[in-house]
């Protein structure tokens, strides 16, 4: 069984993966129902995108971070804060 904290990663990966597909299929099940540019599903669908896409900047970063600098051994030192 993976560590609990890969455990969360990984499924903070698919939760906003599955957020930015649901956005483009708000998108699109909007569009082709007609609807405008400032329509209400266009702009959910929007912000689905924008929240999913964040969500998966940020656990890029955090994450890279972490193994980059345990890699590298440019992390914190035995002794240091």
């Amino acid at each position: 069984m993976p560590p609990p904290r890969n455990l969360h990663r990984s499924s903070t990966a698919v939760l906003s993966t599955l957020l930015v597909l649901l956005g483009v299929a708000l998108i699109v099940r909007t569009l082709t129902a007609g609807g405008g540019a400032i329509a209400f599903g266009l702009l959910l669908g929007v912000l689905f995108i924008a929240a999913g896409a964040g969500r998966l900047y940020i656990n890029g970063q955090l994450g890279g971070g972490r193994r980059r600098a345990a890699r590298d051994g440019s992390g914190p030192q035995d002794g240091e804060g």
